[in-house]
């Protein structure tokens, strides 16, 4: 404390001291100075389009109770969700064929090339998909890594209920794909031989040829090929067809709840979220795909094409939603032309392209069973870039 004094004047004055306690009162008080400057974009005005001016949502008003009562319906759902996950039946069963358990000792020469006649599990429609994976073993004894690149080759047909063969893509057609073997040491990679995306029969007999692993096997000696047969879980089918059943029913009706209490006011009284959530709804509603139990019935890839268009829709709208109601906290006029139109753009771009790739994989997996999209890299990616 300094002391002075006013010589001729009659009076003297202390100058505070400037400890710390002051100076942790200045610093709260800048801090609610900063933020009361804030506080002045985000906080609703009497001319913004808020609770002042149109419907109070049941936000607005809800207790703290209330708000407890909503985290915890949430949370025990998504537990229960989770705990029929984890309890209920895997989602995809796999069976294997080893070669040397069907390949004759004669012919065990042929085991770089084949033909490997095989004939599939059981197979019914709720296991929707089929992948015919190999994985090659050897009896290197090296530490080295190595990679190999030769072709698959792949004919199948299909068995009908009178056990009669009907072909699904025959040997004069059949497609020559290349994969790549990596192994190291006495096991390789995996690698995907043929996938069918819509299963028409019970079984299938597939007839595998590779070309290209005679130099391989001469050096390395293949010492046996396993082939899975995998699919997805009949009982994990029917459990994936009733959730969407009832996350369908429970859409339909909270869709029918809102627009049975907004049906009392004007359109033009509703909020921006109460608007959006009109939009939300309905495509919440087809993004749970009501037409899914089509892809049982029809080989066609319409259904999955359409499922891919819904999903990529609702995501994007979502994010078109977040997009607006940040940019619009307190922007009061929102025109089509400045306000949505770079928005749409920037999102759309994004429904294209997911749209671009669903629909791609899924023709392509289709119309050719051996078709593997990490292999089409090359032509995928000059059709994506000449998109752009």
């Amino acid at each position: 404390m300094t002391k002075l004094d006013g010589t001729g004047l009659g009076y003297s004055y202390h100058l505070p001291s400037g400890g710390w306690s002051l100076r942790a009162r200045n610093a709260l008080s800048q801090f609610s100075d900063l933020f009361s400057e804030f506080n002045r974009y985000i906080a609703p005005a009497y001319h913004h389009d808020r609770c002042e001016r149109s419907v109070q949502m049941r936000l607005y008003s809800m207790h703290k109770r209330e708000f407890v009562m909503v985290f915890l319906a949430f949370f025990a759902c998504f537990g229960l969700g989770v705990f029929i996950g984890l309890a209920g039946p895997p989602i995809t069963i796999t069976t294997e064929q080893k070669v040397s358990g069907f390949l004759p000792k004669l012919n065990f020469s042929e085991i770089a090339s084949g033909p490997f006649v095989m004939k599939s599990p059981v197979l019914s429609t709720y296991c929707q998909q089929l992948w015919v994976i190999a994985q090659v073993t050897t009896e290197n004894t090296d530490d080295e890594k190595f990679d190999k690149s030769f072709h698959v080759s792949v004919s199948i047909e299909g068995l009908t209920i009178d056990h009669k063969p009907v072909t699904v893509l025959h040997a004069d057609k059949a497609h020559n794909r290349t994969r790549h073997l990596r192994c190291e040491r006495q096991s390789c990679e995996e690698f995907i031989v043929l996938h069918l995306g819509f299963l028409d029969y019970t079984h299938y007999i597939l007839t595998v040829n590779f070309y290209g692993l005679e130099s391989f096997h001469q050096r390395y000696n293949i010492k046996d090929i396993t082939f899975y047969f995998k699919s997805y879980n009949p009982a994990f089918t029917q459990i994936e067809i009733w959730f969407r059943f009832i996350f369908l029913l429970g859409t339909f009706a909270v869709t029918c709840w809102f627009a049975h209490s907004l049906r009392r006011f004007a359109m033009y009284d509703w909020s921006i979220e109460q608007k959006w959530m009109s939009l939300l709804l309905p495509l919440l509603l087809l993004y749970n795909d009501p037409i899914f139990p089509m892809t049982f019935l029809i080989n066609s890839w319409v259904p999955g094409m359409l499922d891919a268009v819904l999903q990529a829709t609702f995501l994007c709208s979502l994010l078109l939603f977040w997009l607006s109601i940040y940019h619009g906290l307190r922007q009061n006029e929102r025109r089509l032309l400045t306000f949505y139109l770079p928005k749409l753009l920037l999102v759309g771009m994004l429904w294209v392209s997911a749209v671009i790739m669903a629909t791609w994989q899924k023709i392509n997996e289709l119309q050719d069973p051996t078709y593997d999209y990490k292999l089409d890299t090359a032509n995928f990616y000059v059709s994506f870039t000449s998109y752009y």
